[in-house]
């Protein structure tokens, strides 16, 4: 699914950020991507997600080469994507329930055929009864499960998530990564940024490892 070789990326004219970065990703995998504060992780994310270019290097992803890919080529492969920002994202015009059911809407699918799966997938989530809410009025933790149930409601062929349980208490915690392992069951391939240890201890999954700018992949 995704293919990076030698990748490097730096910001303007400074030093390289991540270097000569090379690892897969294979469809229907899960994995923690981990590293100390500083070490590269939201920007290789960032590239996974095709908001930036590397500055040296491939980047393979659906079986396309990135660097030669349109606006519209790159919209297209986005559209595959679900997001967990760590700032969250969400529209403040729209009621949770509307961010949530955004990227059905985006599909062009009809709201009667998918209302009930986000109306029961807020539930799941500890929201159901902040249907109505706009995000100004949710807490931190509120918008960050608002976030994730919008990143994984259109069961996405990769799901890219940077912190998704740093805001939330640990039982939360645990109960939003059953959310992503279950929905990994399915087929979505999915990517963890995360710095909590125990968390990634209680999960026998793949380790991308940061470290100075540079990936080690420990299976």
């Amino acid at each position: 699914m995704i293919w990076f070789e030698n990748v490097g990326l730096r910001y303007g004219l400074g030093p390289e950020v991540l270097r000569d970065v090379s690892f897969g990703i294979d469809g229907h995998s899960f994995q923690f991507l981990t590293g100390p504060s500083g070490a590269g992780k939201t920007s290789l994310l960032r590239l996974m997600l095709l908001a930036l270019r590397p500055t040296r290097g491939l980047i393979s992803m659906f079986d396309s080469n990135t660097a030669t890919l349109s606006k519209d080529g790159r919209a297209n492969l986005r559209r595959r994507i679900g997001i967990v920002f760590q700032d969250f994202r969400l529209l403040d015009h729209m009621t949770t329930y509307e961010n949530v059911a955004l990227p059905l809407r985006v599909l062009g699918k009809d709201e009667a055929g998918y209302r009930a799966e986000v109306v029961e997938l807020l539930q799941w989530v500890g929201l159901g009864e902040r249907i109505s809410a706009l995000p100004p009025v949710l807490s931190g933790g509120e918008k960050q499960r608002a976030a994730i149930a919008r990143a994984v409601i259109a069961r996405p062929q990769l799901l890219l998530a940077d912190e998704p349980t740093g805001n939330v208490d640990p039982n939360l915690g645990q109960r939003l990564l059953r959310l992503f392992v279950e929905l990994n069951k399915t087929g979505t391939a999915v990517v963890i940024a995360t710095h909590d240890i125990a968390l990634m201890d209680e999960y026998n999954a793949r380790r991308l490892v940061l470290h100075e700018g540079r990936l080690h992949v420990y299976d």
